[in-house]
Order: structure tokens, then C-alpha cells, then sequence
């Protein structure tokens, strides 16, 4: 998933969360003013009706709040299913983000072990490489020193020396007289 997916999830997440408080509090505040209502109005419809009239009226409203009740009761029963429903959803889609988020994380940090890994092993390539060529070009400086202090000279196109004569020879060579 690349960036601008994660945002249009995180968008979407947030904005379902905002619509489910919404719904919350539509339907906490209408309950709260539906079950202060209530009660009020059956004490009162019921201290009316208590007043003189026959068991048979008392009877008829008693059948007249009970299908209210029940039908309030279950839409507060769907609503609460509604809610249930949305919040197994909500909570669902927050594992699956945090799932992603725990997998982005490993490929951050493996991707940043594996630039690390490869940094050191040039960084490593490329020391013993120059340590190598420094060390050839110390060998041909102290030669070149070598040549510089020795009396040497071209005779018809070959190498000429002056030898030091009380020089010790080493093997088949005599030492270069210095200059």
C-alpha cells in the first residue's frame, strides 16, 4: 500500500468513528429525553384516568401503552444492534490498520539494516582497496627516493651506474655510489 492509501484509510476510519459518536449521541440524548418523558406522561395519564373511570378504561389504556412500549423497546433493541454491529467493524478495520502499521515498521527497519549492511561492506571494499593501492604506491616511492639518490645516467640508451667500489656486493649486485 503506498502513502495515499494509508490516508484514505485513516480519512475513512475517522470519519466512520466520527459518524458512529454522532449516532451515539443522537441516540443517547434521545433516549434520556424519551425516558424523562415517559414516566411523566403515564403518571399523569394514569392519575387522569384513575379518577373515575371503570376498570374497563384502565384496561384499554394499559393495552394502549403497552404496543408503544414495545415497539420502543424494539427499536432500542435494533439501535443497540446497529451500534454493536458498527463498533465490531470499527474495531476490526483498527486491527487491520495496526496489523499494516506492524508490517510497514519491519519493512522500515529491515530496509534501513539491509542500506546499513551494504554501507559498510563498500565502506569496507573500498578501504582494503585504497590500503592496497597506498601500500603499492609507498613501494614505488621508496624506489623512485632510491633511484633519485643514486648516480644513474643513460649511456646509448641503457642504464648506467656509478658504483661504490668499497661497497660490500650484495650477491650479483654493488651498491649505486650515492650522488
Amino acid at each position: 500500500m503506498n502513502d495515499q492509501t494509508l490516508l484514505a484509510l485513516a480519512s475513512k476510519m475517522s470519519a466512520l468513528v466520527e459518524k458512529f459518536e454522532r449516532q451515539c449521541e443522537q441516540s443517547g440524548t434521545e433516549l434520556r429525553r424519551l425516558s424523562q418523558q415517559v414516566p411523566a406522561v403515564v403518571r399523569q395519564a394514569a392519575d387522569d384516568q384513575w379518577r373515575g373511570v371503570p376498570e374497563a378504561v384502565l384496561a384499554d389504556v394499559r393495552r394502549g401503552i403497552e404496543g408503544p412500549l414495545a415497539d420502543h423497546e424494539r427499536r432500542l433493541r435494533e439501535a443497540g444492534e446497529q451500534v454493536h454491529q458498527a463498533s465490531v467493524a470499527l474495531s476490526a478495520q483498527l486491527r487491520r490498520a495496526e496489523a499494516l502499521h506492524r508490517h510497514l515498521v519491519w519493512k522500515v527497519a529491515g530496509i534501513t539494516l539491509g542500506s546499513l549492511v551494504l554501507m559498510l561492506g563498500g565502506g569496507s571494499w573500498l578501504s582494503r582497496h585504497y590500503y592496497d593501492e597506498i601500500r603499492k604506491n609507498q613501494v614505488s616511492a621508496t624506489l623512485l627516493k632510491a633511484y633519485n639518490e643514486a648516480d644513474v645516467t643513460l649511456c646509448d640508451g641503457r642504464l648506467c651506474v656509478k658504483t661504490d667500489k668499497s661497497a660490500k656486493p650484495h650477491g650479483d649486485y654493488l651498491p649505486v655510489k650515492p650522488r
